[in-house]
């Protein structure tokens, strides 16, 4: 499956890079074509810095950021987004801020939840929502109801990786790469998947941790 992978550059900054591998892949919510792999963005110090600088300038200038929600693994991103925010940059209404970092658990029942220490830091809170992927949006809907919940004010939806511009809700989504950079990529319900009806075998089960193949 490896040797099919392509390295795919992002026009907003070329030493932002991520791998993917064409083929059948199951997610929790739907079945897609490609599997992207994000691993170097979110575990490699400097192509997480890189990745950061892109996302946070959207924010620069224009948004009050509190907090920062991670999804996916990209707590390292979000440090570093919230260093560019806080820097000391012409214009930038962030500067010298102490901006906060979390992300939320899930309890038994599978409901996303934020402790009582970490709520403080949602309620009344400017909140940039950054998740690895959006492609059905069923993760951002959850994650705009949690924080919404918690009564957190959200400014910002951004992805490395997003196959459409807004949410459900109408927030728009920010993106290092979109599905334009994919040729031909794909989301299917399980129902409609042209490769489960031409009896393809999945080639692997993939989540925000990685895939395993099968």
């Amino acid at each position: 499956m490896e040797s099919r992978a392509q390295v795919i550059k992002s026009n907003k900054d070329k030493k932002v890079s991520i791998s993917v591998i064409p083929g059948h892949f199951a997610t929790s919510h739907s079945h897609v074509n490609y599997y992207i792999d994000m691993t170097s963005v979110k575990c490699n110090q400097v192509v997480a810095a890189e990745a950061a600088k892109v996302l946070a300038q959207k924010y620069v200038t224009s948004k009050q950021v509190d907090t920062i929600v991670c999804m996916d693994n990209c707590e390292m991103i979000g440090g570093f987004m919230a260093m560019e925010l806080a820097a000391n940059g012409v214009g930038a209404i962030n500067k010298n801020t102490g901006i906060s970092v979390v992300n939320p658990e899930y309890n038994i029942n599978g409901q996303m939840v934020f402790r009582d220490n970490i709520q403080s830091l949602i309620w009344n809170k400017n909140i940039v929502l950054l998740v690895a992927s959006a492609t059905t949006g069923k993760t951002i809907n959850r994650c705009i109801e949690c924080i919404q919940y918690y009564g957190g004010n959200i400014v910002g939806i951004s992805a490395i990786f997003s196959a459409s511009r807004k949410s459900r809700d109408g927030y728009e989504i920010d993106s290092i790469f979109e599905d334009s950079d994919l040729p031909e990529y794909s989301t299917y319900d399980f129902k409609s998947c042209p490769n489960c009806k031409a009896q393809r075998k999945i080639d692997a089960i993939v989540n925000s941790n990685g895939y395993t193949k099968l």
